[in-house]
Order: structure tokens, then C-alpha cells, then sequence
């Protein structure tokens, strides 16, 4: 009898390690682009998993930071670089470009009239529902740094934090499925 009660013990034990085991109904997922097609791409898979009750985070990087900063918004006291990579990069969703057949701004003003045409929501419209959903976004805190931009110039969201490559991977590793964009 004491041997069952041990072996009892043994299984509950790893069943309890199986269980801490398991990842969480969350998707993490890298956004690494800033073209207007992959961040599309980005923010339908991220309010479509949520919609699907999943827990979605999303973590700006590099060419993807761009994205999120505020068109209205000017900040003084940057020195040369971040001056022109501010004057260089896109400022908010309104000014990002297609990543193949751009043709000058041309493919991009076409493809925002076919998606109108077509009912498709912009990008503006995705953030919005992104943010209503509950999707959390996280920018990249070194991509920022080295591109000159300051925390008082990205969007208003509500679900929007700052961190680093730790951040980003303490929630991947908890989450059941992880993306590159």
C-alpha cells in the first residue's frame, strides 16, 4: 500500500510538470518591418488571434519603430543622427510605403485606394482595433536609441510598454506560438 501511495505521488508529481510545462494561449510575436503590406500582415494576424481568444504581444524593432511614432508629435533635443533618421523615416502609419512595386509612392497611394474600394481596413483602422482588442504592443528600447527616438514622440496606446530583447523573450518563451514579420 505504501509503494501505490508513493508511485501515486510520483505520477501527480509529473502530471503537476507537465502542466507548468505548457505554454500560454499567447502569441509573441516580432515585428522587424516597417512596410505597410508586412505590418498589415502583422496587425490582422495579431487582432485575428485575439479575436480567437488568444493573448496577443507584439514587439517593434528596428525598421517596425517608425511605425509607431506619432505624426503629430515633435520632440527637440536629438542630436545629428536621430535628426535624420527622424527626417528620413516614416512618421506614423499614414507614411509607410509598400514593400515591393512602391513605384514612387504610386503602388502605395493604389493600394490604400483598392483597400478603401474594397473594404479593407488601413492601417490606422487595425491599430485602432488592435488597441481596442487588447493587443499589446512593446517597442524596442535599443532600436530606439539608435535611430534617435525619445518616448514622448510614439503613439498614444493603451496597451503600449518599452523594453528590450529580455522583455520580448520572457513573454515567447510562455507563448504557444511565436512569429517574425
Amino acid at each position: 500500500m505504501e509503494n501505490a501511495e508513493q508511485q501515486i505521488s510520483e505520477i501527480q508529481a509529473q502530471i503537476d510538470a507537465l502542466r507548468n510545462g505548457q505554454p500560454e494561449n499567447k502569441l509573441s510575436m516580432v515585428v522587424f518591418s516597417g512596410d505597410m503590406d508586412k505590418v498589415l500582415a502583422a496587425l490582422v494576424i495579431a487582432t485575428g488571434a485575439v479575436a480567437m481568444g488568444m493573448e496577443v504581444v507584439m514587439f517593434f524593432t528596428f525598421w517596425g519603430t517608425p511605425v509607431l511614432r506619432d505624426k503629430n508629435k515633435s520632440v527637440g533635443g536629438k542630436d545629428t543622427m536621430g535628426k535624420m533618421f527622424g527626417a528620413m523615416l516614416p512618421k506614423g502609419t499614414g507614411q509607410v510605403k509598400l514593400s515591393k512595386m512602391n513605384m514612387g509612392g504610386m503602388g502605395t497611394m493604389m493600394m490604400k485606394n483598392l483597400m478603401k474600394q474594397k473594404n479593407v481596413a488601413s492601417l490606422e483602422e487595425m491599430m485602432a482595433l488592435a488597441e481596442e482588442l487588447g493587443v499589446r504592443i512593446i517597442i524596442c528600447e535599443m532600436s530606439m536609441d539608435l535611430m534617435g527616438f525619445k518616448r514622448e514622440e510614439m503613439i498614444e496606446y493603451e496597451h503600449l510598454d518599452f523594453g528590450g530583447v529580455a522583455k520580448f523573450i520572457a513573454e515567447a518563451g510562455t507563448s504557444k506560438i511565436q512569429l517574425f514579420i
